[in-house]
């Protein structure tokens, strides 16, 4: 019997990045889901605060070359890879020199937020997406965590859905408490307006918060996984309202066997796709 396969999306795993809620869980849930029969990918960002020799990334050729168009501007997409041999895991790098190479993540030296963080996320969702079809790797779940993996769910349930590398493939979203301050840019929207890509589809975020980019993500999921023991009052709200299947905060004991069984629950439910 071939092992079902889960794709991890995630803007944090540590020790490539300081150790957090999610970077902890971005390093160790895809080894336990590993260990326990499936088999795994994951992406994060290459930020430019990664150390590439100490940490031994190198470029994947085959997988690079490919150029995206974001707001009618051509972005390099280059992917690098790395090991953690501990975990027998690979690790999946998205790169891209206007994008990721600076010395801060999110905010710059002084605090204020990035201007173009909406173009990177944009470029970070369809970067793993296109990566993954190149690997011809159709996952049966995708599990994404943390603000940045937040438009994965949209475009596999609509830019993506009649791919065959993604046409049967269930979303699970994590929610954590690590939200952005100041809105994305007003013209978020039409920058992901590719084909595929309905204005209706996107109508959550009219105002580009992060509570309205949250919502988006958990509109196009099949289930959703409480990662933080407190989470955005609206978010939970739209959560509940959705009637979803939900996995609620678990301890760190025994998490990974929780989420593999959710994850077994989804993938053998009928759920109802978003629209």
């Amino acid at each position: 019997m071939e092992k079902l396969k889960v794709l991890f999306v995630t803007q944090e795993i540590t020790p490539y990045l300081p150790e957090s809620e999610m970077s902890v869980i971005g390093r160790y849930l895809p080894q336990g889901i590993q260990e326990r029969g499936k088999e795994i990918r994951t992406f994060m960002p290459k930020f430019g605060t990664i150390n590439e020799r100490r940490n031994q990334l190198h470029e994947v050729i085959r997988l690079s070359g490919m150029n995206l168009i974001i707001n009618d501007s051509d972005h390099p997409l280059i992917i690098k890879v790395a090991s953690i041999q501990s975990a027998r895991m690979q690790v999946y790098f998205i790169d891209n020199e206007d994008y990721f190479q600076r010395k801060f993540i999110f905010s710059d030296e002084d605090g204020k937020e990035f201007t173009d963080n909406d173009e990177r996320t944009i470029f970070f969702a369809r970067g793993v997406l296109e990566t993954v079809k190149k690997l011809r790797w159709p996952p049966d779940l995708v599990h994404c965590h943390g603000w940045m993996a937040s438009l994965i769910p949209m475009y596999i349930k609509t830019a993506y859905r009649d791919d065959p590398i993604f046409n049967h493939t269930k979303v699970v979203y994590s929610v954590y408490e690590n939200d952005f301050k100041k809105p994305l840019k007003s013209s978020f929207r039409n920058k992901l307006l590719i084909d595929g890509v309905l204005d209706k589809d996107i109508a959550l975020i009219r105002n580009p918060n992060y509570i309205n980019l949250s919502k988006l993500a958990l509109s196009k999921t099949d289930g959703a996984i409480i990662a933080s023991e407190n989470i955005n009052p609206n978010i939970r709200d739209f959560i509940n309202k959705r009637k979803m299947p939900v996995l609620e905060y678990q301890n760190e004991k025994d998490y990974v066997d929780a989420y593999a069984r959710f994850y077994d629950e989804i993938l053998s439910s009928d759920v109802i796709e978003s629209v």
